[in-house]
């Protein structure tokens, strides 16, 4: 930490976002507004100088040698998170990994790889990781009039309630890994802004031309698949037990491999009338 405090860092600033004190510091000012826009939801500035990550972002500038390039650098506390050419993503890496630690250090919520939507006054969690097709059907959801609340976490408050989450949706096109960002209301869709009782859990993934047979998950199988996707099981097991407990004793909880997401979305919203 020594050697990255002589580094000649210009501008920083604190905040915090679900109970969790993080910081930034950059080399150049004008890189502080573009890393605002990286921040999770839900974050507020902080007065504090103690924080429980610091970021360092070392913006490369003209290097005094012709046809050479610097590197811009990012550091995660005293590690070397990443090095590129490019910017851009090194501030989508930084994203990602502040995301992710907040996730798992959050001393009062536990955060579950999900998409969630809103639906007469209760919430429809779709566990699952990247590449599982969950933002997709998230999307479609939206399409038909549900409400968005995430297509990356699901927020859970000790009562088994979620809290909106409401980044940007990130699909990805079809036969690649490349995403695009899509907004809510190019969906013509609103984001939730009051957290819900979980009515529904559905365990699934995209296969192309599955036939919908979903069956109803026990209890027990149903806390099991949400344990499975939970981020912070590992560290703070006993705040996100009882918690997963609670959703998988009174949610619906139903399994299933799909096929478009046109196709099973009637389905779903039906479940909730």
């Amino acid at each position: 930490m020594e050697r990255l405090d002589r580094l000649g860092w210009t501008a920083g600033f604190s905040f915090q976002a679900y109970g969790v004190r993080a910081g930034v510091r950059v080399n150049r000012t004008e890189a502080i507004e573009q890393i605002r826009e990286y921040l999770p939801p839900g974050w507020k500035p902080s007065t504090s100088t103690i924080v429980q990550r610091l970021y360092s972002l070392a913006v490369a500038g003209e290097s005094s040698r012709p046809n050479m390039r610097r590197f811009h650098l990012l550091y995660g506390n005293v590690g070397r998170l990443g090095r590129s050419f490019d910017l851009e993503s090194l501030l989508n890496l930084f994203e990602s990994d502040l995301k992710l630690y907040i996730a798992e250090e959050s001393p009062r919520r536990v955060f579950i790889h999900a998409g969630v939507v809103g639906w007469r006054g209760q919430a429809i969690l779709i566990p699952g990781r990247s590449l599982s097709g969950k933002t997709t059907l998230v999307a479609e959801l939206v399409r038909a009039g549900a409400t968005y609340y995430s297509d990356e976490y699901a927020v859970l408050d000790s009562k088994g309630r979620v809290h909106p989450y409401p980044s940007q949706l990130g699909v990805r096109e079809r036969g690649t890994l490349e995403q695009r960002k899509l907004t809510v209301e190019s969906l013509c869709g609103f984001t939730g802004s009051k957290p819900l009782p979980i009515g529904l859990v559905l365990v699934t993934r995209y296969k192309e031309g599955a036939r919908w047979r979903p069956r109803s998950l026990s209890p027990g199988e149903s806390a099991l698949a949400l344990l499975d996707n939970t981020i912070s099981i590992q560290k703070k097991p006993e705040v996100a037990f009882p918690i997963l407990k609670e959703v998988a004793a009174h949610a619906t909880v139903i399994k299933g491999v799909r096929g478009e997401a046109e196709s099973v979305v009637n389905c779903l919203l039906n479940r909730l009338t």
